[in-house]
């Protein structure tokens, strides 16, 4: 599918952070007044995001901290495809390799996080991340108890370079125990936006994911049949579009680029 930097046609875009919106806490330059052109043209716009180092309360606290007018409504997590998959599994005890903001998303529906006798090891992006837990998650799956991952991203964009994300943790643990993931949740699962599209009544292709990541933002865009904007300013390169199977409908530096007038 192709797609023009105007966005005509577009009634719903979705939206990558780390490295499309921010760079850490350094906001893309020219990301608000994009933002502002969408509110302007009528688009609706959602936040997504596989980093679940945060609980959506903490990411809508750090849009606000950038003058970004958001609600939890407005936040998809690859943690709550996670919680969507553990509820159909039928899973309450869990040990979590995660972050606190994390934990709190899960024991608020009900999850045990620090169970003696769990279900699954359940890995998010720990950014507070101790030797303590991955020792316990290593003696758990060697005795048999399957691991569950938030998201498969290998690295968090930041201005100082790519961080050790799921994607590393999770090559650490199979190198540990020489066991992989039962399941990874997030993108690129389709199922993170096309739950919202139904939802809000639209077809795919009145939609767009916009984000840094191919095997990621962009896979997820070819496999929920929505159109896919690659943006240059995180992760991703043109480079790498040359060995990618993924094919953006656009492409471009930034989304300073995007939604001007006749959007």
């Amino acid at each position: 599918m192709t797609l023009d930097k105007t966005l005509a046609g577009i009634k719903a875009i979705f939206l990558d952070l780390d490295g499309t919106i921010y760079l850490g806490d350094n906001l893309i330059e020219g990301a608000l007044d994009f933002l502002t052109r969408l509110d302007e043209a009528g688009i609706k716009r959602f936040f997504l995001s596989n980093n679940s180092s945060r609980s959506v309360r903490q990411y809508v606290t750090k849009l606000h901290t950038m003058d970004i007018p958001a609600t939890e409504d407005d936040v998809l997590l690859s943690t709550h495809d996670l919680l969507s998959w553990l509820d159909k599994e039928g899973v309450n005890e869990t040990y979590l390799v995660g972050t606190e903001g994390m934990r709190d998303m899960l024991q608020d529906s009900g999850i045990e996080t620090e169970s003696t006798d769990p279900q699954y090891v359940v890995l998010g992006y720990d950014t507070e991340i101790t030797y303590e837990k991955l020792t316990t998650a290593s003696i758990l799956m060697h005795r048999g108890v399957p691991l569950v991952v938030s998201h498969p991203d290998i690295v968090c964009p930041s201005p100082d370079g790519g961080l050790p994300d799921t994607g590393a943790y999770m090559a650490l643990f199979e190198a540990t125990t020489g066991k992989s993931a039962k399941h990874v949740a997030g993108k690129p699962n389709a199922g993170m936006i096309l739950h919202k599209v139904e939802e809000l009544g639209l077809s795919p292709d009145e939609c767009a994911m916009v984000g840094d990541r191919l095997y990621t933002d962009m896979e997820m865009a070819d496999r929920a049949g929505v159109h896919g904007i690659l943006v240059l300013s995180g992760e991703a390169t043109r480079k790498d579009l040359n060995s990618s199977p993924q094919n953006p409908s656009l492409v471009v530096s930034s989304v300073a680029e995007l939604c001007y007038r006749n959007c």
